[in-house]
């Protein structure tokens, strides 16, 4: 994938972004370095736009060099950016785990030659990230799952559609796993879908899928940001109304924040993906400059339809 570099202007750091993290300006903050932020997600996600915003704000932020690539789940060109940027000497790593155990090895490569790596988005225990910046996908989808049930929108015996654009990746299968921990005791069944990255085949999957088995869907749960933002179209398509299937998803886009204030989503995730950018790169600067993060960030929160407008408004959008 392409690599584009951000220079920024030399300014002053500040932690921000609401976090009680107080961190001095040293040399590794004060312009000139040259980090990798490396992304196993694709630049026509309108999610991605976001955490390009973080990179971008904190290379402007500190006059470092901040070098962005997007891998659209294609772990060995992701596997291979980041050994890229351990040959290139790079002062720091923050990358995003696209399928479980697939970055061990070059994370211990970096590792090995002292550059920090942070994760954020997507994290994986087996891997030796220094710090990771992010919300916890195991948790968001079990309170995803607990939301349907203590709302009584699903019970047992019932069958939730889940969507995804990359079956197998981390962020879903995480996901999966904490949905499995409410469901499989109340007896709730579920199917993961292929509905790929590219948006025009998500609405055509989608539209297919719901048409086929509109009839045994209780509720959704679509496991990514670009499912999510397409179920106003979807529904529309196929001819549901809004509000007549459930469902909860992830609400990092302005699409579905649009959806959660018009009535096709219930509840959406937010996962502050400008803050996760923003934060793994200055725990990476931290690292550079002698001191090692011995904690990890997280973030997100969920929001319904009486905070969808705010959401809009912080995404640039209008209502």
């Amino acid at each position: 994938m392409g690599l584009k570099t951000i220079v920024g202007s030399v300014a002053k750091w500040s932690a921000g972004v609401g976090l009680a993290l107080s961190l001095a300006v040293s040399p590794a903050l004060a312009g000139g370095k040259n980090y990798y932020w490396i992304s196993h997600g694709s630049a026509a996600d309108p999610v991605w736009t976001y955490f390009l915003a973080g990179a971008e704000q904190w290379a402007k932020d500190t006059g470092n060099k901040v070098n962005t690539s997007f891998h659209n789940g294609d772990v060995a060109s992701q596997q291979e950016a980041i050994r890229a940027a351990v040959a290139a000497g790079a002062d720091g790593i923050v990358t995003a785990s696209p399928a479980a155990g697939s970055l061990v090895q070059p994370v211990d490569e970096a590792i090995a030659k002292n550059i920090p790596v942070i994760g954020f988005n997507s994290d994986d225990k087996g891997v030796h990230f220094a710090a990771f910046v992010g919300g916890d996908n195991f948790k968001a989808g079990a309170d995803h799952a607990r939301y349907l049930v203590d709302k009584g929108l699903v019970k047992s015996g019932d069958f939730v559609w889940m969507p995804v654009e990359v079956p197998g990746a981390t962020y879903g299968a995480d996901q999966e796993r904490g949905i499995a921990t409410i469901f499989k005791p109340l007896n709730i069944t579920w199917e993961i879908t292929d509905s790929t990255l590219d948006q025009a085949d998500i609405i055509s999957r989608m539209s297919d899928y719901l048409t086929a088995n509109r009839k045994k869907i209780t509720a959704i749960l679509p496991l990514g940001d670009l499912v999510s933002g397409s179920i106003k179209r979807v529904f529309d398509q196929v001819g549901v109304k809004a509000g007549e299937i459930p469902v909860v998803g992830w609400g990092n886009s302005l699409d579905t924040a649009n959806e959660v204030l018009d009535g096709y989503v219930m509840a959406a995730a937010w996962q502050d993906p400008q803050a996760q950018s923003y934060l793994a790169l200055s725990l990476a600067a931290m690292q550079g400059g002698g001191i090692k993060p011995g904690f990890n960030i997280t973030t997100g929160s969920m929001y319904e339809k009486d905070k969808a407008a705010d959401f809009v408004a912080l995404m640039g959008g209008k209502k």
